[in-house]
């Protein structure tokens, strides 16, 4: 059985169907719920050589993202009648999660199959293939694919 399970959201409907898929078990087993939520990497002209007045994201506009993502989390978890709570962090979200669910020894650790596309997840790498190396639980890839 589950006691902890930690699962990534960026706020997406993608991310919501591993949400989803994490609070179910959390229902069934009695587990809490640990969301882990990522601050999206502050833009700037310079990085992307565009118009800066487009792109710079400010840390208050972070925080207000991570704010809004955090609160339909919570109320999806009340819904479900789960415990849950949810931690913000800066960098990458594949350390962030393995972080959290050494902190918290975690059982479970659930990432969605989907998430960057592109130039982006080439780059990058994706989230559950970097964490599938590294979790140090038992680790769900959700299909956000077929929800």
């Amino acid at each position: 059985m589950y006691t902890s399970i930690v699962v990534g959201t960026d706020g997406s409907d993608r991310a919501t169907v591993a949400v989803r898929a994490a609070l179910d078990l959390a229902k069934v087993t009695g587990a809490t719920v640990h969301g882990v939520y990522v601050l999206r990497p502050m833009l700037t002209a310079a990085s992307a050589q565009l118009d800066a007045a487009a792109l710079v994201i400010t840390n208050a506009d972070r925080q207000e993202e991570a704010d809004h993502v955090r609160a339909d989390f919570l109320a999806e978890a009340k819904r479900a009648g789960v415990a849950a709570d949810m931690d913000v962090f800066d960098g990458d979200p594949a350390d962030a999660l393995v972080k959290m669910a050494e902190v918290v020894g975690a059982d479970l650790l659930v990432v969605g199959n989907r998430g960057m596309a592109g130039v982006k997840r080439f780059v990058l790498g994706s989230v559950p293939n970097k964490v599938s190396h590294r979790a140090p639980c038992s680790l769900l890839i959700v299909d956000t694919d077929r929800h």
